[in-house]
């Protein structure tokens, strides 16, 4: 059973990205901020469900939040900053969006940085230990989804659609024989060991 809270007595925001091993796509966050005491069995870390039990849990956790949010840094964007300030960015970009001011925060991972001096904590496999962090893995992996099945309807050579931007063999070997699109991550290593080959643009 994961917990409802770190900071009891406080309005808590949980947060969690979606994305960052990408080498294709925009990385996504969102915060989640339940009612105090909210309890729900189903939620869990992301990667411990199923496609299907993620969309159905994204449904209840949208009814039952006090407020959710996502936000949403681009590929460009991470090129020009680094992915881990871009997931950082796309977690505040994600409380900016709150209709619900927080006064806490918790963090799945273990780097963030000061969002308008509110507290924060990161928490390290927090998406398998808090119920908001949980619910925020759910939201930005199911949207950044989503996401990544359009840019494969415009660029289906790539099996985005299966492998969602993420560097499997499959990916790797259509950069090389397709070369790259607006939406890889030019920062990349994109083809590991066969960088050298990559034809660009």
């Amino acid at each position: 059973m994961l917990l409802p809270y770190l900071n009891k007595g406080m309005v808590e925001a949980g947060c969690d990205e979606a994305g960052r091993g990408c080498l294709a796509g925009s990385v996504y966050a969102a915060a989640v901020i339940f009612p105090p005491d909210y309890h729900n069995a189903e939620i869990n870390d992301s990667k411990q469900l199923s496609a299907h039990k993620r969309n159905l849990l994204r449904k209840m956790i949208q009814r039952d939040a006090l407020a959710w949010a996502l936000g949403i840094v681009t590929p460009q964007e991470i090129d020009r900053i680094n992915i881990l300030n871009a997931s950082i960015l796309a977690m505040h970009r994600a409380l900016d969006a709150l209709a619900v001011r927080p006064e806490a925060i918790i963090v799945d991972g273990n780097k963030f940085k000061p969002y308008r001096n509110l507290k924060h904590t990161t928490v390290v496999k927090g998406d398998g230990k808090y119920l908001s962090i949980a619910a925020a893995s759910i939201l930005a992996k199911t949207y950044r989804d989503d996401y990544m099945l359009a840019l494969h309807t415009e660029y289906p050579g790539y099996g985005w659609n299966r492998n969602m931007g993420y560097p499997t063999r499959e990916h790797r070997e259509a950069i090389a024989r397709l070369g790259t699109t607006p939406y890889h991550r030019m920062s990349y290593n994109l083809l590991g060991a066969r960088q050298l080959e990559l034809p660009f643009d």
